[in-house]
């Protein structure tokens, strides 16, 4: 079994988690900051989340291609993003991001506003604020955010496909490699991607629960 696959798909999950923590954190921020289309901003954050990845690919694709005026824009500059392993990393940034906006939102409108208030107050500046009071105090639900939108990563498939191919070495991934071997009949090399998908998740997962569970343990100690 070739590992090329696994490579893929780490470096994708892995560049596209750092891409979502940064995007996912600050839309979030704003949001919650807005007076007025909070609910539109949501709804079209979120609506990657509730689409079929297919579609998402799709509209990937049309956004894109070589005949949109991304695309064109981008072939000036002699850059081409579908069925590239840039493609890849954009499809899993799309379909994570929703993900990390949720979590992240939530834990920022459950801190004591008063914690904030207090702090611009004191004058510190909202750039502070945000590294040293919003992300230390809600880092129970940034980290659930990026143990979610990585596991969602590593095993997003339909957008894949549609607007990065299948291309071995390339833009397949570990998700798309068990679609090829089922196709080739190959069942036994599909259990096996199938089965290293799962023990992956679900260390990540375990690893979150134990964190989360260890700050906490943390926390009750010095209340």
């Amino acid at each position: 079994m070739e590992i090329a696959p696994l490579i893929i798909t780490l470096e994708t999950a892995v560049t596209a988690t750092i891409v979502t923590f940064l995007a996912g954190t600050g839309l979030a921020l704003a949001v919650v900051r807005m007076r007025r289309f909070q609910g539109l901003a949501d709804a079209v954050i979120t609506l990657p989340l509730v689409l079929p990845p297919t579609v998402v690919g799709f509209f990937l694709l049309l956004l894109f291609g070589k005949r949109s005026l991304i695309g064109r824009f981008l072939l000036q500059f002699d850059i081409t993003l579908v069925f590239t392993w840039k493609a890849a990393v954009i499809a899993a940034i799309v379909v994570s991001l929703p993900l990390m906006y949720r979590t992240a939102r939530g834990a920022f409108e459950q801190l004591d506003p008063n914690i904030l208030a207090a702090a611009r107050t004191l004058g510190v500046s909202e750039w502070r604020i945000f590294w040293y009071v919003l992300l230390p105090n809600a880092r129970s639900g940034i980290l659930a955010g990026l143990v979610l939108s990585f596991t969602r990563a590593l095993g997003e498939f339909g957008a894949t496909i549609m607007f990065a191919g299948n291309i071995p070495g390339v833009t397949q991934t570990m998700s798309t490699a068990i679609y090829a071997a089922v196709q080739a009949n190959d069942y036994d090399l599909a259990f096996d991607w199938a089965i290293a998908i799962v023990l992956f998740s679900l260390f990540f997962v375990v690893l979150m629960n134990w964190w989360i569970a260890r700050m906490a343990k943390g926390a009750a100690l010095w209340s």
